[in-house]
């Protein structure tokens, strides 16, 4: 298991056909390798520092012992396997039930929340983010995810500066993305 301590780190997995999809993005203080390293497994997709990135690695043969003498660890431990779960059970739901501008908008409102800042303009996510790697976590083409930024960028409801997104109207996202 790895946690980071600075940087980030792109999660995705391939298809067999060379297709790449993007599953998380992982900053400062977040872990991952954590399934791998409970299991005994080989991991189930890749790791990919996507800046100047500093890792803690922690060892299996040194973390199932400590584990197991120190219970409310392993409490925690579910809640973030569990919290992983709901984000792939939603992400799921995401594809069959929203279009791409749903898909998109919900994706952009999760990176703020996780991610970002208030600024002057509204909310920038604090890392950049490629509009294939956009496509891949919404399952749709760069060339389609690049034209409905266009759309938000004439609207005025996002601005993209320098490869960073900014949410100029972070509600007009919450209420596109809302299935309820």
């Amino acid at each position: 298991m790895m946690a980071v301590l600075r940087g980030s780190v792109r999660i995705s997995t391939g298809s067999p056909d060379g297709k790449e999809v993007m599953l998380n993005t992982i900053g400062v203080g977040e872990v991952f390798g954590d399934m791998a390293m409970l299991d005994g497994k080989p991991r189930s997709a890749d790791a990919t520092a996507t800046e100047d990135t500093t890792l803690l690695v922690i060892e299996r043969r040194h973390f199932l012992p400590f584990l197991l003498s120190n219970g409310d660890v392993v409490l925690r431990l579910l809640a973030v396997l569990c919290q992983r779960l709901r984000q792939t059970s939603d992400a799921l739901g995401e594809m069959v039930m929203l279009d791409l501008p749903g898909r998109l908008a919900r994706l952009l409102v999760r990176l703020a929340a996780d991610h970002g800042s208030a600024i002057p303009q509204g909310v920038r996510i604090n890392f950049k983010l490629s509009q294939r790697d956009i496509g891949t976590r919404v399952g749709s083409s760069r060339e389609s995810v690049n034209k409905q930024l266009q759309v938000w960028r004439d609207a005025g409801w996002l601005s993209i500066e320098h490869g960073y997104i900014t949410l100029r109207q972070p509600e007009r996202f919450k209420e596109l993305g809302d299935t309820d």
